[in-house]
């Protein structure tokens, strides 16, 4: 695969690539958070970052694929590319979960023979409204709205419902609603 205009990628070609990589090596992910937000809105929310579960955090392994593509560690949690400087990744621990809701099913994408995961357009306003829920993060609420909005009918609003319902949350969802008019 052929490596994104580091300078300027957008998160949905660099979670492409690096994504890409990472199942070539026999490391399957899921990118969580606010960068699926960027690639499901194309590109009106930008995050900064991408939050990768991968199934299984070997760091040495996961250190030593992104080594050879170019990425190296910094001083914390993240991988940094040197040319991308706008960009960095984040690989936080796993199972995928959001709220009380596990197991969670991933939507697949192909790119060039490789099936990446990534969060559902549901599971994503499900996961943007769990931080608004627990996190009181009303940027978070507003990407929720900003899905559903860009992504219509991909969205099954019943499913919000009941997850909502189920985290004991029925007027977030009800407010919900009411911004998308």
């Amino acid at each position: 695969m052929k490596p994104p205009d580091w300078k300027q990628c957008t998160e949905e070609e660099l979670w492409k690539y690096v994504a890409w990589h990472l199942e070539g090596a026999g490391i399957s992910s899921v990118l969580v958070g606010g960068a699926v937000v960027a690639i499901y809105t194309e590109g009106l929310y930008q995050s900064g970052d991408l939050d990768m579960v991968p199934d299984d955090l070997q760091r040495k392994r996961l250190e030593a694929v992104l080594g050879e593509i170019g990425f190296v560690p910094s001083k914390s949690r993240y991988f940094r590319h040197p040319e991308c400087r706008h960009l960095y990744l984040e690989f936080p621990k796993g199972p995928v979960e959001i709220g009380d809701e596990f197991p969670i099913e991933p939507a697949e994408m192909e790119v060039d023979g490789r099936r990446l995961k990534i969060l559902s357009p549901t599971d994503c306003v499900k996961d943007r409204l769990a931080s608004f829920i627990y996190w009181g993060s009303r940027d978070t609420f507003d990407q929720a709205v900003l899905v559903c909005r860009s992504q219509g009918a991909a969205v099954n609003l019943k499913a919000v419902r009941q997850w909502c319902e189920a985290e004991g949350k029925r007027e977030v969802f009800e407010e919900m609603a009411k911004a998308l008019g």
